[in-house]
């Protein structure tokens, strides 16, 4: 892998920008793209944020034929340094999250979702996650909610001690919960038991309490989440802190919780300092989050925070989609005036 020689025979020599990575930028980041278009240009806009803060690390992009077709069209110069064909049967969730140590193209590997957008240098990124040989942002214990019911249902797997069922049929002590927005791989042996184990456990959703995304409204693709949060709890692996106060590698996007400028240039979000509290701030209805707030506020630590700006910033909820959508929509106009064509696929 220090060579890179195992990606150059995957990636199309014509779409690789330079001949050779400089030994200094074995650290890369690494999007993918598959399905509506939406998604490719997604990815372009969330790496040109990326190019705001980080000039000298590459950028791979890791797609179906149809994405590396259209990119080819456009007039401007893409932002991204590798282009790797991704396999048809890679080209959904869980095919790509499970299947990373197939796409490898540096020594540290950084794999981001599209929906995201770069506040901050990262350079305190990468030597933070140096030690590991691959590790996911998250929690180390998970909600009764992580990939089980987001509704009455829950009641229950609370009542029928569900989660704990799993736990123990699996051998399991604890459930870490992975935000798979971001993942950190290094060791490519590591990273494919971590993938191999997460297919395994997938393939026995029957023998859990898990239930398919798919049967939520508006989803059409499988979770990857769950099965990575049990695969990592059973390897003990390190779970890097999703919520690190001022260091947060990512935070969601919630609008009445984020101060922002149009073209997020200058972000900062409103961490509150008590855990419990804080989970509170994903609730959709903001009549409902206001009132939980108020109630709460009687709490000694309710209402301590901090105003940070992370890292990332991810449009995690579906809620909050169309902020990053409308971001997007301008951001990917400007190219297009910028470099005008005849007729944009």
């Amino acid at each position: 892998m220090g060579d890179l020689s195992d990606i150059r025979q995957n990636a199309n020599p014509a779409y690789n920008k330079k001949n050779q990575l400089d030994d200094k930028k074995r650290e890369g980041y690494v999007y993918a793209s598959y399905g509506p278009e939406k998604y490719l240009k997604d990815a372009v806009i969330s790496a040109h944020t990326l190019r705001r803060h980080d000039r000298s690390r590459p950028i791979a992009l890791v797609c179906c034929d149809e994405h590396r077709e259209t990119l080819e069209s456009y007039s401007f110069d893409h932002p991204f340094d590798l282009i790797i064909r991704m396999e048809p049967d890679h080209q959904s969730i869980v095919g790509f999250k499970h299947n990373l140590h197939h796409y490898m193209p540096f020594q540290r590997n950084l794999y981001l979702d599209s929906d995201i957008i770069w506040c901050r240098d990262p350079d305190n990124v990468w030597l933070a996650l140096k030690p590991y040989p691959y590790t996911i942002t998250g929690q180390d214990s998970a909600d009764v909610f992580f990939g089980s019911h987001k509704n009455i249902g829950i009641i229950l797997d609370i009542l029928l001690f569900r989660r704990q069922r799993t736990l123990k049929k699996f051998g399991l002590s604890y459930l870490a919960r992975v935000q798979t927005g971001i993942i950190y791989a290094a060791d490519p042996e590591v990273t494919r038991q971590v993938n191999q184990l997460a297919s395994d456990l997938l393939n026995r959703k029957a023998d859990t309490h898990f239930v398919s995304r798919k049967k939520e409204k508006g989803r059409s693709l499988e979770s990857c989440e769950w099965s990575l949060g049990m695969a990592v709890s059973k390897m003990n692996l390190y779970v890097y802190p999703w919520f690190n106060a001022q260091e947060s590698i990512q935070l969601d996007y919630i609008r009445p919780l984020t101060e922002a400028n149009k073209d997020f240039s200058t972000v900062s979000c409103k961490y509150f300092c008590n855990p419990f509290i804080h989970s509170l701030r994903g609730i959709k209805s903001s009549t409902i989050r206001k009132l939980l707030f108020g109630v709460f506020r009687i709490l000694p630590r309710s209402n301590d925070h901090i105003w940070v700006t992370p890292y990332v910033l991810h449009f995690g909820w579906k809620h909050q989609k169309q902020w990053f959508d409308a971001f997007a929509a301008r951001e990917w106009e400007k190219l297009i005036e910028k470099h005008p064509v005849d007729d944009y696929t």
